[in-house]
């Protein structure tokens, strides 16, 4: 079955209150399914209280986390903030979770926080989906996103995700990610996701490796990272993409919502 497409948009809060309210109406406006938050401790205000004001801003516009960092919470309470997003935000809160990005030992240790074994982090991940899908019960439906990237990671997602996107480095190859992708197996139905931080020569402002990330090399390695700032030559690729590897969810970040409008525009729900 070919997925339709969907767009989200990963939107922080870095400027002024006023300014990021917009940009949500904007979002809407443009026909993005989904504003994302990112999990980064006191870089911007908390991810729950802030989807919680996006998705009474726009109430046509999905919410979700891009992605919790699941060892920094104990699962019981990411599965009731989960669970109560979505009865806030009436079925529109999307939950997106994984093990952690690179780095996440230091953050565990700064914040006085048990630094837990790879495999500890994904059975933390596998507790808090068990937790929600108790608290939602028979009449709710948290969708949930999984971040994953090993077998171990991949089995786990194929069980409980309700999506699934491949945590990528700028040095991954076109090849590398394909693997991914065509690797994945489940006997459900999984969507899945492609984050892509670099449109034209721009990289999205919440990644914290943007100093280390070359548009140029990334267009030179035909990098899955990158898509043209031409809408023209990005709807072929995106729908390549689709049609080759099954990624039907396309999140970018906010700088790029209306440079991609014409592909949104063009493809969202077909």
């Amino acid at each position: 079955m070919t997925r339709p497409f969907r767009f989200g948009v990963v939107a922080p809060v870095l400027t002024d209150l006023p300014t990021w309210r917009d940009r949500v109406r904007k979002v809407a406006d443009l026909g993005y399914s989904t504003l994302l938050m990112p999990d980064v401790p006191l870089w911007q205000p908390a991810p729950a209280p802030t989807l919680a004001l996006a998705a009474a801003l726009a109430t046509d516009l999905r919410v979700g986390t891009w992605v919790y960092a699941a060892p920094m919470r104990p699962a019981w309470s990411l599965a009731w903030e989960a669970h109560s997003l979505s009865v806030l935000t009436e079925g529109r809160f999307e939950l997106g979770v994984g093990t952690g990005r690179p780095g996440i030992e230091d953050e565990l240790r700064e914040r006085g926080l048990p630094v837990t074994t790879p495999g500890e982090r994904l059975g933390q991940v596998r507790a808090a989906v068990s937790q929600l899908r108790d608290l939602d019960g028979p009449e709710l439906h948290t969708p949930v996103v999984m971040a994953v990237r090993g077998p171990k990671a991949q089995a786990l997602a194929s069980e409980v995700a309700d999506t699934v996107t491949f945590s990528t480095t700028s040095t991954d190859t076109r090849a590398e990610v394909a693997d991914l992708a065509l690797g994945f197996r489940s006997t459900r139905d999984v969507e899945l996701a492609l984050h892509v931080p670099v449109v034209g020569d721009g990289v999205a402002a919440f990644m914290a490796s943007a100093r280390e990330t070359d548009p140029a090399a990334l267009r030179e390695a035909d990098s899955l990272l990158v898509l043209p700032d031409d809408p023209v030559a990005a709807i072929e690729e995106v729908q390549r993409r689709r049609e080759e590897l099954g990624f039907s969810y396309v999140v970018i970040g906010a700088d790029f919502a209306e440079t991609m409008a014409p592909v949104v525009a063009a493809l969202a729900g077909r």
